[in-house]
């Protein structure tokens, strides 16, 4: 055996993913605080924070309000 082969077939490359920005939901104060951090934190050119705020804000529940 002079090549073993350790991998049964090349790695899957998955594409990067630059959607924007998830924006915050209207009158939310919590979305709003975390959009005021997320604008500190570009203009401190710190893209990790960055992407730390997009999560939580992706991922802040929002309840629906259910109609009488």
């Amino acid at each position: 055996m002079a090549n073993p082969t350790t991998y049964p077939s090349q790695p899957v490359e998955l594409p990067l993913r630059l959607e924007g920005d998830p924006q915050p939901v209207p009158d939310c104060d919590v979305c709003g605080a975390l959009s005021a951090e997320r604008s500190e934190a570009r203009t401190m050119g710190d893209m990790s924070k960055v992407s730390d705020v997009n999560i939580e804000i992706r991922n802040h529940p929002h309840r629906k309000r259910r109609r009488a």
